[in-house]
């Protein structure tokens, strides 16, 4: 079985030409069909997403499988687009360094934000479409198959995916989670509503977050934002009040001043006797007056705040990765080694068989001569047990050699050798 990888990913390749080259899940299906009809003895998947145009082969002999240039042609060919303009920039793998890199990118370990949670759907999407177009069988079930196990192992045995290292995922997993018990009874108010706070409140909203209300300079925007997640809005003349009965506040305007002051916020609390509050400020620059985290049961946490927990997550994923890789390696070692053993049992079922059927006609012809002239029993035991030392003996050479070659890159050839040289058939 043989293996190959080409493609363009975030490593070499600018995002304005990632962008030409990458298939809709629509394309990949009318890619995969072309694929096999142009190489009908060779299995493919092909994963496009924002980072990489992956395109893996397979084939049960070399020369079925096609040659790199020919699969970055077909890539290329395929949007129309010249593959002279982007041949420099193609990474081409083949054999064990195809297979590692699928089983990296798997895992999470080739990515632009190692650990990041999406790859490995989106492999298992890929491979699922690339049944659906014909272009996958045995082979590449084998191959994708072994590398959700892999991404599996490194998720549970290493602690790459468990920071996080988004502003809103810590904001919510670091900060407010360690603030607060639960979200359900809590009142939630989210300030300005753009992306960074409609992703924080995505995040409270899974972990149970039910009262939650939208102000915004905008109302459309607010009133566009809160039907998303079922919330109310208020009107912006209303700011301050709802900062006041807030017990979690996140806070991501554009504004180009701070539209809270401590000292406004502080009188405001005092007529109402508010309770303890959580204030995310997410804008740049900051909605919050800085003054605002003196005053009594009021937590501010700013953008650098969180930036910095980030920072500190992201390294902590980094120290991961080695312990990561080398699990890669292991898995990477562990499927070639069953992929040869597949490959070799055969041939070696088949002469073990060839040479027990030339021993048993020999030993057939022998004891009918033998029986003629009335020889001992225990005799003719011996005259057996010798004959299947014999075949042992003479297999034992070339068996001995595909042991001592299974992890070497001439295990194929001696196989190929061995069937040809005792004219094994199919």
């Amino acid at each position: 079985m043989h293996w190959a990888m080409v493609g363009w990913s975030h490593h070499k390749t600018p995002v304005e030409i990632r962008e030409l080259l990458a298939f809709s899940n629509e394309q990949v299906l009318e890619a995969n069909q072309r694929f096999k009809d142009r190489f009908p003895e060779a299995e493919s998947v092909l994963l496009s997403t924002c980072n990489r145009v992956e395109l893996y082969c397979a084939a049960n002999e070399a020369i079925r499988l096609p040659a790199s240039e020919d699969l970055g042609r077909f890539l290329a060919d395929f949007h129309g687009f010249p593959y002279g303009d982007v041949s420099s920039l193609l990474t081409s793998l083949a054999g064990r360094e195809s297979i590692q890199h699928l089983f990296t990118v798997a895992s999470s370990l080739d990515s632009m934000v190692i650990g990041e949670a999406q790859i490995l759907s989106q492999v298992k999407s890929a491979y699922e479409l690339a049944c659906n177009g014909r272009s996958a069988s045995a082979l590449m079930h084998q191959f994708f198959q072994k590398a959700a196990t892999v991404a599996k192992r490194v998720a549970n045995e290493t602690d790459i995916h468990k920071r996080r290292i988004s502003i809103p995922s810590v904001a919510v997993s670091e900060i407010a989670t360690e603030f607060f018990e639960r979200f359900d009874d809590k009142r939630i108010l989210l300030i300005g509503a753009g992306e960074m706070g409609a992703e924080t409140l995505r995040y409270l909203v899974d972990s149970g977050a039910q009262t939650i209300t939208v102000v915004n300079r905008n109302a459309q925007r607010a009133t566009e934002l809160a039907a998303v997640y079922g919330a109310r809005t208020a009107d912006w003349d209303q700011l301050l009040d709802e900062v006041t009965v807030a017990d979690l506040i996140v806070s991501t305007t554009g504004a180009d001043q701070h539209i809270v002051q401590a000292a406004s916020l502080k009188s405001a609390r005092g007529k109402r006797g508010s309770q303890a509050v959580l204030i995310l400020d997410l804008a740049v620059p900051r909605d919050f007056e800085s003054e605002v985290a003196q005053l009594p049961d009021v937590y501010l946490f700013t953008l650098d705040d969180l930036q910095q927990v980030c920072d500190r997550n992201r390294q902590a994923r980094q120290e991961q990765w080695p312990k990561a890789q080398y699990i890669v390696q292991q898995e990477t070692d562990k499927f070639l080694a069953e992929l040869i053993h597949r490959g070799s049992g055969t041939t070696i079922k088949q002469l073990r068989q060839q040479a027990d059927q030339v021993k048993q006609q020999e030993l057939k012809r022998l004891q009918s001569k033998l029986s003629a002239r009335d020889i001992d029993p225990e005799l003719e035991k011996d005259i057996e047990v010798s004959f299947d030392r014999l075949v042992n003996k003479l297999l034992h050479p070339p068996m001995k050699s595909l042991r001592e070659n299974a992890d070497s890159n001439h295990h194929a050839s001696l196989i190929d050798a061995l069937r040809r040289l005792f004219q094994l058939k199919d």
